[in-house]
């Protein structure tokens, strides 16, 4: 039996989050309820990440078996966007090994938070973080730096997360476009639930100098949440790339 695996993007405005789960609408629900169209059995998929409600991917990838052996890359592609909704879009699919799982087999993930510091645009509201408010760039790319590296992240993880919270990030890139908004990109290996979002929340308090840059090596070595700012809301986050 061949394994493909797909990338994918999709718009998480009308998603309960990536993971499946009964009686609401998931993305991975909306992919396997294609497959079963597809297939007409159930085909079961892992992907490399689980984004919350609201959050969006632009290279999301995720691998599953295929029971017609005949089938290209090409075709799987060409079946799943007939069959998906219209905020779900495949951009590749190719085969992979047997025992490829995208989640273990990822190493590096790739984050993208966008800041909006300009006027409000409505159409843009569920997509970037409408923040109109000056923030020091500069001041928030020292901040950043204590976050590179592998460290406890207690800090910057929910509330009710019991996963292991050491975790390597190797890069925080904070760009500023000149249309006014703000890029936040994020490099590591794998995340805690709302990490990321816990770190732009940080970021942003060191951007409005209510905190100085060194407050992020505080708050990371304090290893607690209640020291952490708020965390960023999720329209404005992109699972952009992950890399094998």
């Amino acid at each position: 039996m061949k394994r493909f695996a797909i990338e994918f993007a999709y718009d998480g405005t009308n998603f309960f989050g990536y993971q499946g789960q009964p009686s609401v609408r998931t993305v991975q629900g909306e992919l396997e309820n294609a497959l079963e169209r597809i297939f007409k059995v159930r085909i079961y998929t892992q992907a490399a990440g689980r984004t919350d409600a609201g959050v969006h991917a632009v290279g999301q990838v995720a691998a599953f078996n295929c029971p017609i052996e005949r089938l290209t890359p090409v075709d799987i592609k060409n079946a799943l966007n007939a069959n998906l909704p219209a905020d779900i879009y495949i951009k590749r699919a190719w085969e992979v090994s047997k025992d490829f799982n995208p989640r273990f087999a990822a190493k590096k993930r790739i984050y993208h938070y966008y800041i909006s510091t300009k006027n409000k645009n409505i159409f843009l509201r569920n997509y970037m973080w409408h923040f109109p408010y000056k923030l020091n760039i500069q001041k928030m790319r020292e901040g950043a730096i204590f976050l590179e590296g592998e460290h406890d992240f207690s800090s910057f993880q929910k509330g009710d997360d019991k996963k292991n919270p050491i975790r390597t990030i190797f890069k925080v890139r904070i760009l500023e476009p000149k249309n006014g908004v703000i890029l936040i990109r994020v490099e590591g290996i794998s995340y805690l639930r709302r990490m990321v979002r816990n770190i732009v929340g940080t970021l942003i308090k060191v951007g409005l100098e209510h905190w100085s840059p060194e407050k992020v090596k505080e708050v990371l070595e304090a290893r607690s949440r209640e020291k952490a700012a708020g965390t960023a809301p999720p329209h404005g986050l992109y699972l952009y790339k992950v890399l094998f």
